[in-house]
């Protein structure tokens, strides 16, 4: 099996549509589907990102409005005609071989067949397509044709289709898809063109296709079609290629005149084939370097590259420049419209950690409609911004109103408007993508804030039980859209949207001050619902909302293998909101999206204390009663129950490997590939094979490689450092260091390179005493009567518990609360209470130099060959002197090599250190010359004790002579 290769035998019509989407090539812009140019049995689709039009359709005696991701015109029609025969169809006789192969590696959809027609005359059609990575309003489909028994004349037509609509979701054709309208046609200098316009939106459409081929095409324009039609002079066994190079240019495009003059003058620019296929693939081999996910397991790998590939296909470097989402079936295909739901919550984190000049593009689709997201709050009586469950082109509510049930052929209420959660998993995302670059856009705080402000002004707060509530929402679930008989929709306290929004509010209150008009009162108001939020319990479980417990149980023998619960039972008059079913996971979100410590912790600062038992017995209450009705349900479970070693883990995880490679929910992939579930795969990989996870301190690695894996290789980019991370044999290696099955590790943000876990100083000062009585967690947790999961997360997390866990900590460590707050640590010279605000205090140089003489890490900052350039170092403070070693050859070799020379090269050194505890920390910077240390002195340096950074054979010393020292201390952080 080859790891880069998707590849079918055999023409078979009732399984093309999902061939289609599987196939799909695109470059982030547009996409087409994997059609075939020649077939009866299609269902071509081009789709340009953010090209949306409405249309009002008559349904079930109400007039309804959707919005479409546009199905354009099609640019692939090709086939041939051997003389006195008709053309070429695949679903007709004579066809001897056929096979489909897309190539992975490079972007390319590959198709040899051959066809005998009825005078025994076999022809061999190869034929190679693009849609260019490099180039990216250009396509181009190459035929190359060969007469294997015969010689004479092949007729060849090639055709631009604008006849087409949305027709490729069965359970939407009862709605409008004519979405093109004042088609046009024509020739221009050899060319041929289409346009069309969109009916509401008035976007237009314009293609452009040069025919690269020997001899003069016939052309044919009708209104909505224009047709090529050329002959061909075969001799046998003499390959003739027949090249079609398109270019595809709407009005949403960027430096244009007008569409059509664009289209023809790209098309006519653009080069032969050949060179188009070698920018294309070095385009793709670009973007192969930085997402690398190598698997020893062909198989495993396959799936791995066929995921990242349609991912890259609907969001690359392409895309960053548009304004565009992420949508939940990719440029794929028509399903769910094309709209753009919370898949970016599962999209998102993977992206971030290799191309966050992608990833920041779909926040900022978010931020463009964050004034509609304000209007939409305001008009619903909330304060900040409500997104939409369903977003389009301009951010208003796209979900429908009505659906249709295809078990029953029923039209029924759509109220899935309600799952506001979405505007938390936007949240979410701001703060992965500043966990991995280090900093947030203004906008993107802006955002953050409003989302927060919008579920504050959800919370009510209940009298009677002194609990904030959140009334009137529906789950992830999606099942359960109201209360058994209820006359109106919505739940009340959803656990994922209750808890989510409490994460939420603790992360503005840490942004405030990167904001502005967040008033004292108003953060009094955050902080007090983060402290007060109501969630639910029963039979020891977190309550997936209020009034859970008192839903029916399931006959689930009856219905073992339906994945649609919600149609089933409507279909026999039945409804699920009377039963314990989930859809997909809902609380279990919640252990999705944080490890056990963090919830605990979350929990904990509420007021709920949490038995070791909680996170266990509430993932297999859930399991027991989820009909996995989504390809992220198989996702999301596997990586709960992995962390959780449940046998189930496997069964789960192969589903989610294979979800659209399989169609396993039974023809959806054929209406556009599951973009989240492909994304939420590759994550998982990361997360639970390599243990790699984003924290606020860094990126851990907490290796649990299961056998099966093999060998796994991948890149990673972290604040702008690149980490190669390479697993083998229960080890995980990052960039030359090891961390071993088991134990975890971390990259510090602070000071990169590979350290051992960090923390804060209470977590440091729990292991310290935990340690110092030869105490287990499991004993810690034991005596303080919380989960061991809760003593690893503030071991190894900067957490903030509540004061009663911080006293029952204490107790069972044999110490006080101040001592473990670091009250009794002696304060720095000078240092009196903490102050009531931040204070800088300027040091002298003599404090400065004492304060460094230790030595440790610090970082030089210099102007590099390649821009100004931060490298962290392992210094010593050697007869007044900053002294580290580095790499022959390396950066610092090449770019200071001029001090050798005699030439002064100014350098940064900068050194700093932060006390969580205390409330304090200082800076010290170094500003001097940097040279390179002779042979001869660096014989006498072997004593100093300098180790280089990053381990390894680094012999080349650097002195930096200080010519200036400045520091400041901080008081009262």
């Amino acid at each position: 099996m080859n790891a880069w290769t998707l590849s079918y035998d055999g023409f078979d019509p009732g399984s093309e549509s999902l061939r289609e989407a599987l196939c799909t090539l695109g470059n982030g812009r547009f996409a087409t589907r994997g059609a075939t140019p020649d077939g009866l049995v299609r269902a071509p689709g081009t789709y340009a990102a953010g090209c949306y039009d409405r249309l009002t359709s008559p349904i079930a005696g109400r007039t309804v409005t959707n919005e479409d991701l546009v199905n354009l015109p099609d640019w692939l029609p090709l086939t041939f005609a051997t003389p006195g025969c008709d053309f070429f169809r695949p679903e007709r006789p004579g066809l001897l071989d056929y096979r489909q192969e897309l190539d992975l590696r490079h972007g390319v959809l590959r198709r040899t067949l051959r066809r005998r027609d009825e005078a025994g005359r076999v022809t061999r059609v190869s034929q190679r397509r693009l849609v260019s990575m490099a180039d990216p309003l250009l396509a181009a489909l190459e035929t190359t044709f060969t007469a294997e028994n015969w010689s004479g004349p092949l007729r060849v037509r090639a055709a631009l289709h604008g006849d087409v609509a949305n027709r490729g979701v069965a359970r939407y054709r009862d709605l409008r898809g004519d979405h093109l309208t004042g088609h046009a046609t024509g020739t221009c200098d050899g060319l041929t063109w289409l346009t069309a316009l969109t009916r509401s939106a008035r976007i237009t459409v314009a293609l452009a296709a040069r025919m690269d081929a020997p001899g003069r095409a016939e052309v044919t324009a009708e209104r909505t079609v224009i047709t090529s039609d050329l002959v061909l002079d075969l001799v046998q066994e003499e390959p003739e290629t027949v090249a079609k190079v398109v270019a595809l240019v709407t009005s949403r495009d960027h430096a244009i005149h007008d569409p059509c003059s664009a289209a023809l003058r790209q098309a006519r620019l653009a080069p032969g084939f050949d060179r188009l296929l070698a920018r294309h693939a070095a385009a793709w081999e670009g973007l192969w370097q930085r997402a690398r996910m190598d698997f020893t397991d062909p198989e495993l790998a396959r799936i791995v590259h066929l995921h990242i590939f349609h991912l890259l296909q609907t969001l690359s470097p392409h895309t960053a420049d548009l304004d565009v989402g992420v949508p939940a079936r990719g440029l794929h295909g028509e399903a769910y419209r094309g709209h753009v739901f919370w898949d970016e919550l599962f999209v998102l984190p993977w992206l971030n950690l290799r191309f966050p000049e992608i990833s920041v593009g779909p926040l900022r689709y978010r931020w463009r409609r964050l004034p509609e997201a304000r209007a939409a709050a305001r008009a619903e009586g909330f304060d900040g911004a409500m997104f939409p469950w369903q977003s389009g082109s301009d951010g208003r509510e796209e979900t429908q109103t009505l659906h249709l049930n295809p078990a029953s052929g029923r039209w029924l209420p759509d109220t899935s408007h309600l799952q506001r959660h979405v505007g938390l998993a936007i949240a979410y995302n701001v703060w992965q993508h500043r966990l991995a670059t280090g900093s947030s856009p203004p906008w993107c705080v802006e955002m953050l804030i409003d989302i927060a402000r919008f579920f504050a002004s959800l919370a009510v707060l209940d009298e009677a039980s002194g609990r904030y509530e959140i009334r009137g929402v529906m789950g992830p679930d999606e099942y359960h859209t109201g209360y058994p008989g209820a006359s109106s929709p919505g739940l009340d306290n959803n656990a994922y949207t209750n808890v989510m929004t409490v994460w939420l509010l603790t992360r503005a209150l840490e942004l405030r001050h990167l904001a502005t008009g967040v008033a004292e009162h108003e953060a009094g108001r955050w902080e007090d619902i983060s402290r007060r939020m109501r969630v639910d319990f029963h039979d020891g479980v977190i309550s997936q909302f209020s009034g859970y417990a008192d839903l029916a149980e399931l006959d689930w023998e009856r219905y073992r293998g339906v994945r649609r619960l919600d149609r089933a039972l409507e279909a026999h008059g039945d409804d699920v909101n009377r039963y314990k079913a989930a859809k997909q996971a809902d609380t279990l979100m919640l252990c999705y999206l944080f490890g056990p410590g963090e919830l605990h912790a979350i929990l904990d600062r509420l007021g709920y204390p949490a038995k070791p038992d909680l996170i266990p017995r509430t993932i297999h209450y859930y399991l027991e009663r989820t009909s996995h009705g989504s390809t992220l349900s198989a996702v999301v479970h596997s990586q709960v129950l992995a962390g959780a070693g449940h046998e189930q883990f496997g069964k789960l995880f192969g589903e989610a490997l294979m979800s659209d490679i399989r169609d396993v929910q039974g023809g959806t992939t054929q209406e556009g590939v599951h973009l989240g579930a492909m994304a939420g795969t590759l994550e998982l990989l990361q997360r639970r094979y390599l243990g790699l996870e984003l924290r606020g301190d860094g990126l851990w690695v907490d290796p649990t490689l299961p056998d099966r894996c093999g060998a796994v290789a991948l890149n990673l980019q972290v604040r702008g450092v690149p980490y190669v991370i390479e697993a083998r044999d229960g080890e995980v290696v990052v960039d030359g260091e090891t961390a071993t099955r088991g134990r975890s590790r971390i990259v510090t943000f602070e000071q990169g390179g590979m350290n051992m876990t960090g923390t804060g100083d209470l977590g440091r000062r729990i292991a310290y005493h935990r340690e110092r009585l030869g105490l287990t967690r499991d004993q810690v947790a034991e005596r303080a009567a919380v989960s061991p999961g809760y003593v690893e997360y503030l071991e190894e997390s900067i957490g903030s518990p509540s004061t009663d866990a911080v006293a029952r900590l204490a107790g069972a460590l044999e110490t006080t609360v101040d001592e473990l707050l670091g009250g009794a640590v002696d304060r720095p010279p000078g240092r009196g209470p903490a102050a009531a605000a931040p204070v800088l205090e300027k040091l002298d140089e003599q404090e400065c130099l004492r304060l460094i003489a230790p030595g440790g890490i610090g970082r030089v900052a210099f102007n590099g060959s390649h821009g100004p350039t931060v490298l962290p170092v392992n210094f010593k403070l050697h007869e007044g002197a900053i002294l580290f070693r580095t790499a022959v050859g390396g950066p610092m070799d090449q770019d200071l090599r001029t001090g050798v020379q005699g030439v002064e090269i100014k350098v940064g050194f900068e050194v700093d250190r932060i006390d969580e505890a205390q409330r304090d920390g200082w800076s010290v910077l170094v500003q001097g010359p940097a040279h390179h240390v002779s042979p001869e002195e660096a014989a006498a340096l072997t004593g100093s004790d300098v180790s280089p950074w990053a381990g390894g054979d680094r012999r080349l010393y650097v002195r930096i002579i200080p010519s200036q020292i400045t520091g400041r201390r901080i008081h009262g952080l």
